[in-house]
């Protein structure tokens, strides 16, 4: 007598039973490593710029944002789509920013709606200052541990999966949509 399987026990007996497609043993090994490395990684971002500039890795990347747009401005939800955020959070992480002075909201003036969010001058000096800090943590727990083939390799892999998370059809589930 076969042992009975726990995920066929309430199912018909004619049923088929679908068995999940799980890790192989090495697939396991790299998706923890992937976890761990960006865990530590996020880790590492974010307590050095606490530590230099008083302000999380999130944030730290909307204020590079707008500072690389046209007029240092982006509308709010165009700007949680570069985050990969949602516009809940994004509206709570503009507010902070507002309260430090770095960026000011905008009304949209062809959207009643829609605002923009705006650097400011004081925030264009605190991302100068804290921009080169960051390089170097960023520079020191990434691309100085790989060769160039290696970040050439990071750089595809990274790309095909974003890709592949950032359905294009209408109703996708992404944070910015929600």
């Amino acid at each position: 007598m076969e042992p009975m399987n726990t995920a066929s026990a309430s199912a018909p007996a004619s049923a088929p039973v679908d068995e999940p497609n799980w890790l192989t043993d090495e697939e396991q090994r790299v998706w923890r490593s992937y976890i761990e490395a960006a865990t530590l990684l996020e880790d590492h971002l974010d307590r050095q710029l606490q530590r230099d500039a008083g302000m999380p890795h999130v944030y730290y990347g909307l204020l590079v944002k707008l500072a690389e747009s046209p007029r240092r401005r982006l509308r709010m939800t165009e700007l949680a789509m570069h985050a990969k955020i949602t516009r809940s959070r994004l509206s709570h992480a503009v507010a902070r920013l507002e309260k430090n002075g770095w960026v000011r909201r905008e009304d949209c003036p062809s959207d009643k709606r829609g605002q923009f969010a705006v650097l400011t001058d004081q925030g264009l000096e605190v991302l100068k200052q804290s921009a080169p800090g960051h390089v170097a943590a960023v520079r020191q727990a990434v691309f100085d541990r790989l060769t160039p083939q290696q970040q050439k390799s990071l750089g595809e892999i990274m790309r095909i999966v974003a890709e592949g998370l950032q359905p294009s059809e209408a109703g996708a589930d992404l944070p910015w949509l929600r």
